[in-house]
């Protein structure tokens, strides 16, 4: 008998999708598939063309660039957000390390983030951030937009998309010098609402199914893997998944990639729809704000807990 087939994610083209267009049915295909991925996977690896190959190369030539700096220089990247600042010199982790640059398709705030670390600028670095950054803003709002519209939940369109901030999250993790599989980071789920990742050509990241199976995802030189957060999630009530992911390293190369975090805005609450809640689908979490959920998630309890957003506030 052959062996089974390798579990994959499922793969969405946004190349001809555009909600402006006359081709509504392509819009409505699509939003069809991610939802249903989003629903099964919590994730799906997405085709978009926005981003131009040239785009591409000098994005990873830039982190390359920036991690390469030295210890006491990347830790001028600090934040009193939790992980929106450098991250690194864990022993649980020792591969990992990343920075954290916010909104940064804000041209301003790109340049900001630049001139901390190059005290006398650094133009080229700033101008591939802030647009690869921008490029990838407008994949975040279409998937938004298209699991909105799939929930019938159009009337929370406006308030939805202005509900968040961008955080651009890149991250290096060091080769092992091993072909042994060697913790890159650990299992977790993403707190926010929805995370774009992109990486180099050294693979590592895996996501768990709802079976507890996991995936070695193997993502195309030229395209993203979407994924669902907690807050979306309990934003729609469980409607969507939040998977379970991490970052296994071997061989000697080191892995680079990037994560575009939609976060919503201190202070905004984050309540479910009236019209996502019924006796099929009960409640399953009491409003909350998303900053003091973090503030938690990083205390002892919420490292110890199973699922911290149901510790913190399930109903």
């Amino acid at each position: 008998m052959g062996s089974e087939t390798p579990l994959k994610l499922p793969f969405i083209d946004f190349s001809d999708v555009d909600q402006n267009s006359t081709n509504a049915l392509n819009w409505d295909l699509t939003k069809s598939r991610v939802h249903q991925a989003l629903e099964e996977f919590g994730c799906f690896e997405a085709s978009f063309t926005d981003i131009s190959p040239e785009l591409h190369t000098s994005i990873f030539d830039s982190l390359q660039q920036l991690f390469d700096l030295p210890l006491q220089t990347k830790l001028k990247n600090r934040s009193q957000k939790p992980f929106h600042g450098y991250v690194g010199q864990y022993p649980q982790v020792p591969l990992y390390e990343s920075m954290g640059i916010e909104e940064a398709p804000v041209l301003e705030k790109a340049e900001s983030f630049t001139k901390i670390l190059w005290s006398e600028g650094n133009p080229e670095f700033c101008t591939t951030i802030q647009q690869f950054s921008e490029k990838l803003s407008k994949l975040d709002q279409i998937v938004r937009k298209m699991v909105l519209e799939s929930l019938g939940l159009d009337k929370y369109m406006v308030e939805h998309m202005c509900s968040t901030d961008y955080l651009l999250r890149v991250m290096k993790y060091k080769g092992p010098e091993t072909n042994e599989s060697k913790l890159g980071l650990n299992a977790h789920t993403d707190k926010n609402i929805v995370t774009i990742l992109h990486q180099n050509q050294v693979d590592g990241l895996e996501v768990q199914t709802k079976s507890g199976d996991w995936i070695k995802v193997q993502p195309s030189p030229n395209s993203f893997i979407v994924m669902i957060g907690d807050s979306f999630y309990a934003w729609t009530n469980g409607r969507l998944h939040s998977a379970y992911h991490q970052v296994m390293m071997s061989g000697e190369k080191a892995r680079y990639s990037l994560g575009l975090f939609s976060i919503p805005k201190a202070g905004y609450v984050i309540k479910a729809p009236e019209e996502v809640v019924d006796e099929e689908h009960p409640l399953l979490f009491k409003p909350f704000d998303h900053v003091e959920f973090l503030q938690f998630y990083y205390t002892e309890a919420g490292q110890r807990a199973q699922s911290a957003l149901k510790t913190y506030c399930g109903v």
